[in-house]
């Protein structure tokens, strides 16, 4: 198994450079990949700030990659989630670190008022302003 760096997923999402495009289709069509969570949350931002992504655009990009039965990741249940929350508004940053501490806390702690709006509802673990 190998692992991947965002530029990696980036190239294979975005096309935008046709040899790099070409090398990291290869190691997807001949490795089991493995994807840290960090590496898919720094690709979320990319794609949303540097490409123009929106939303939808990458929680469609993300199931399509994290579909594929050679990709590995930490706990795939948890970043379905995360995509589920993203596409119904959540920052995907803000529902990684949700869905990370759902299980570990009561309730998140947060100054971003915006986080504890978006996420009411959304899981047993209470999003509340610090």
């Amino acid at each position: 198994m190998i692992g991947v760096d965002t530029n990696v997923i980036v190239r294979l999402i975005t096309r935008d450079d046709e040899e790099q495009f070409r090398r990291a289709k290869a190691l997807f069509a001949n490795h089991d990949v493995f994807i840290p969570d960090t590496v898919i949350l720094e690709s979320e931002w990319v794609l949303r700030y540097a490409y123009g992504f929106s939303p939808e655009e990458i929680c469609k990009a993300l199931l399509l990659l994290l579909g594929l039965g050679n990709v590995r990741v930490t706990d795939s249940a948890r970043l379905c989630q995360v995509i589920e929350w993203h596409g119904r508004g959540l920052d995907f940053a803000d529902g990684l670190h949700l869905a990370t501490s759902q299980k570990q806390t009561v309730t998140f702690q947060t100054f971003d008022k915006d986080f504890v709006s978006r996420a009411k509802g959304l899981s047993g673990c209470l999003v509340e302003e610090a």
